[in-house]
Parts: C-alpha cells; structure tokens; sequence
C-alpha cells in the first residue's frame, strides 16, 4: 500500500494450486454441457447395462448376467470418459487454438494434464453413481474391498487419461475422433466388458489380458464378483499404462 486508500498492483501467478482447482472446474463443467459427450459417457454404458442384464443375448457363465457385466460397464465408463471423451475433446481444443492460448497462461502442461484427470475424475463419480443405482436396481449384489475397487479406478483414469491426452495431442483433431471413436468400439468388443475373454482363443487372451480396459474389467470384476483381496496383476498392468501413458504425453504432447 503506497498510501491510505490506494493499492500498488502486485502481478503475477496465482498459486499453482488454485490454477489447477481452476481448470479442473472449468473443463468438468464443459464436459458436462456437452451433449455428445454425455451419450457417450452416460447413455451409452447406461443401455449396454440394461439390454445385456435382461436380454439373454451373451452366454456370462454361472449367476446374474449383471453381477459380470456391472463391473465391466463401470471399466467401460472409466475409458469411455478418462480415454474417447477427453481426447476428443482435448484435440478440437488443439485444433480451434484453445491449447495455444492455455500454453501462453502461467499453467504448464502438466498441469493441464492435471486439471484434464480431475475433470475427469469428477464426471466418473456421477457415472459410478447413476451406474451403481441401475445395477442395483437390476439384482446386483456386489461384495469386496471398496479400497481395491478405489484403487483400480484410480489407476484405470491415469492410464486412460494419459493415453487420451497423448492421442489428442499429437494427432490431428479428425484423425484422434476417428481412432478414439475405433478403439472405443474395439475395446468394448475385445476388452472383456461384455463378452467374457475366455471366449476368444487362448492365443488372443493372452495379448487382450494386457490391455489396459481387460485389466480394469477382470479386476473389478475379480473384487465386485468374487470377493477377491487386492488384484495385484491387474492393478500392475494399470500401473504400466498409467505411467507410459501420462509420461508420454507429458513428453510428446504438443499445444498446436
């Protein structure tokens, strides 16, 4: 204060944190405004939970069709959001300058990722939510160790918001909507999410059990289902992902 009633202008950054927490709520409530990416978030896992846990259109094994498929349609919303949903988003925003101008701001790149995952992160909580009710609703009758669960879903965002970032941005904005949009549906198919992965060749098990949505799915699955302890395979399989991932993106992601 330089007299009595006037102030000298401090510039500069807000704390690093407050940046983040600023981000974040800015891209949840985008994502959220956003009509495309709530059918492919919500309504989307939502009908894949309700047609396949009352109509008898794939052979689940022994016991309700949702106790399987709830677990795999909760990995399917974790990817649907953390991967499909971000990296398109995050390359139209490449595409129309948004990032160039973001890149100019005090917030480094990581710390974009940062604000991206809990964006994320918010929206997957509505998700697992409205998902749990419906399953609920349908006969589920989960049982296990909440910690695993949380711990599977927290490793399954960062593998799959890493490899979401890493798509949208050092691809161009058409080719990331296709080739999210692809893998999306690849994954869905081959993934473990609804049809179990013992029904493929054991020579192709071997190779989906490693991808990160197999490994999400059969985890939560082994908890939700079984009543399994800590899936330590799974979790490392996450694990690897995760840290490729975000530290690939971290290194090749570009602002334009």
């Amino acid at each position: 204060m330089s007299a009595a009633g006037t102030y000298t202008p401090k510039p500069g950054a807000a704390p690093l944190s407050r940046m983040i927490a600023a981000q974040a709520a800015l891209e949840t409530k985008m994502l959220l405004r956003n009509g495309e990416q709530l059918l492919l978030t919500v309504v989307i896992p939502t009908l894949l939970l309700v047609l396949f846990s009352t109509v008898d259109i794939v052979d689940t094994g022994d016991g309700k069709a949702v106790d399987f498929l709830a677990p795999g349609i909760l990995a399917l919303a974790v990817m649907s959001t953390a991967f499909t949903g971000q990296a398109i988003a995050t390359g139209f925003e490449r595409r129309y300058g948004v990032l160039k101008r973001l890149g100019a701001s005090p917030l480094p790149r990581w710390g974009l990722m940062a604000a991206k995952t809990l964006s994320v992160l918010v929206t997957e909580v509505l998700q697992i939510v409205l998902l749990t009710v419906i399953a609920f609703a349908l006969g589920w009758s989960p049982h296990g160790n909440p910690f695993a669960v949380l711990l599977l879903l927290v490793l399954g965002t960062a593998a799959f918001s890493g490899l979401g970032l890493l798509m949208a941005g050092t691809l161009k904005a058409e080719a990331t909507l296709a080739a999210a949009n692809l893998v999306f549906l690849l994954l869905l198919m081959g993934g473990g999410v609804i049809v179990p992965l013992d029904k493929f060749p054991d020579a192709a098990q071997s190779v989906l059990g490693l991808l990160p949505i197999s490994a999400l799915s059969d985890g939560l699955r082994d908890v939700l289902r079984h009543g399994a302890g800590m899936p330590w395979g799974d979790l490392g399989i996450l694990a690897v992902w995760a840290v490729a991932g975000l530290g690939a993106a971290a290194r090749f992601f570009r602002w334009e």
